[in-house]
């Protein structure tokens, strides 16, 4: 008896702290997603199916639509710088391990605005990357690099790639290498190797990644906001316009729960899809 008490004290600051700051926010928002809002910004406390209905409109199925392609070819660039980093690293000694992931984590304790700012003074018409593709005669002319949707990539994905590192890293140290011996011994190609034998055993760190990568990148509107120039719509700026600038909160609730479903939609696809793949992997 003693000791559940002792459980559900120790407990009990984490239950508040999900009651009051994440589970009571997302009530309120549902709630009010279902009103309507006034001319002046204030809400009018009628249940109605409004907002909901109103995001059919193909402007903002075009913005989704945005969204989900920046957060793909975001999910799918950071695997594709990640893996192989990831897969190098796993044969070298602890203190290597250790000293890397710190370095991973390092741009962590640094403001990401002001990270980002730096990005401007990089890719800039009169920025480093033009100076030297003039200077080296591979262009005549400064490219566009930012305020668009290569911009708001380019943030992305180095926003978010020790997301997708930090899970492969843990994944593929526990690749077993006598396995790789064996199909090479069996007369595998380094293709197949990797899709039949390296690939089953990284893939809960591709899942976690991914899924971490794909669900922020969604949402990160101050990604798009400052290398994107205003000029790419994501969700995220979506939700943001309805509630500092148009001022109609009821419309960008209804977005920001569409979110949160979306959300739980590919949390439990990436759930189902992992049982599906372990069930497969020990068949």
């Amino acid at each position: 008896m003693k000791k559940d008490r002792l459980k559900w004290l120790l407990l009990s600051p984490v239950i508040i702290y999900a009651l009051v700051l994440i589970l009571l926010p997302i009530v309120y928002i549902f709630i009010l997603s279902f009103q309507t809002s006034g001319p002046y910004g204030e809400t009018i406390y009628n249940l109605t199916f409004y907002n909901y209905i109103e995001l059919i409109k193909s402007i903002y199925i075009k913005v989704f639509a945005v969204s989900f392609g920046i957060a793909s070819i975001t999910t799918i660039v950071c695997m594709i710088i990640a893996f192989p980093f990831a897969y190098f690293l796993r044969e070298k000694s602890a203190r290597t391990k250790t000293l890397v992931t710190t370095l991973v984590m390092l741009p962590f304790l640094t403001n990401s605005l002001i990270r980002l700012y730096g990005w401007i003074v990089l890719l800039r018409k009169t920025g480093i990357v033009n100076t030297i593709l003039m200077n080296t005669g591979i262009t005549d002319h400064p490219l566009s690099l930012m305020y668009n949707t290569f911009g708001t990539c380019v943030g992305m994905v180095y926003t978010l790639l020790p997301f997708m590192i930090l899970p492969l890293i843990s994944a593929c140290e526990k690749i077993d290498g006598s396995l790789i011996e064996a199909s090479h011994d069996l007369g595998a190609s380094k293709f197949q190797t990797f899709i039949h034998v390296i690939l089953p055993q990284v893939r809960t760190g591709l899942f976690n990644g991914s899924l971490m990568v794909f669900i922020p990148s969604i949402g990160y509107f101050f990604i798009s906001d400052i290398l994107g120039g205003g000029k790419v719509m994501l969700i995220g700026n979506l939700i943001k316009n309805q509630f500092y600038t148009a001022r109609n909160w009821p419309f960008g609730s209804a977005i920001a729960i569409i979110l949160i479903i979306m959300t739980f939609i590919l949390i439990g696809l990436y759930k189902r899809s992992g049982g599906k793949m372990d069930d497969l992997g020990g068949a």
